[in-house]
């Protein structure tokens, strides 16, 4: 018996954030698939091959998240993850990650529509371009690095490019998905907003007895 949340979107969106409250609302385990996508993108930066660093990685790879948050781990992130035989290395570490008892929330790009399909709750959060680009450029420079906004924008431009064109589980919301735009919400309103949603189908899977009670 678990409850699985799949929460897609663009860099910057804000489904991190989501994905944390939603897990926390509900003694989830959660599971920011980007982070795989950066270590194995850190791996290559240091002159691993793409395939051979996926197929690797170990979880103290993307144990340390903030040191995976820098500008080029992004970019290498964002190339790597185009990559048909990265993706599929790390398909597995995922759904078994999903299907752990208890039940999971996994943030990234193609939760819902290729690691989780069946997920009983899939949101696909977004927001627009220059929103996300002021929030991610003000999150770089808390943490210290020496970025411009245009630098930022353009980069969530060329990330967006490559997320939404790939051949390979290109980004796009699942049928089934609930839009979450969160370009005029703060945030704690997005998460509440996203906690209802979930809250709903939660309700409605206990009332079933499909999810144990007091979870």
């Amino acid at each position: 018996m678990r409850l699985t949340v799949a929460i897609d979107g663009p860099a910057a969106a804000g489904k991190g954030t989501i994905a944390r409250a939603v897990a926390a609302e509900f003694g989830l385990a959660h599971l920011d698939t980007g982070l795989l996508y950066r270590a194995v993108g850190r791996r290559v930066l240091a002159g691993t091959e793409p395939v051979e660093a996926a197929q690797g990685l170990r979880r103290e790879d993307f144990a340390d998240a903030q040191a995976l948050r820098t500008p080029d781990v992004a970019q290498a992130a964002s190339q790597v993850a185009a990559m048909a035989e990265v993706r599929e290395a790390l398909v597995a570490f995922q759904r078994a990650f999903a299907c752990r008892q208890g039940g999971a929330v996994l943030d990234g790009r193609d939760i819902g529509t290729v690691i989780c399909p069946d997920a009983e709750v899939k949101l696909f959060v977004t927001a627009t371009d220059d929103i996300r680009a002021g929030r991610r450029f003000r999150e770089l420079r808390e943490a210290g690095h020496e970025v411009t906004l245009a630098a930022v924008a353009a980069d969530l431009a060329a990330r967006d490019r490559r997320d939404r064109a790939r051949a390979t589980a290109p980004l796009t919301p699942a049928e089934d998905a609930l839009l979450l735009d969160t370009s005029e919400l703060n945030i704690k309103e997005a998460t509440a907003r996203a906690i209802v949603a979930v809250r709903a189908v939660f309700d409605r899977l206990q009332a079933a007895g499909a999810v144990p009670e007091g979870q």
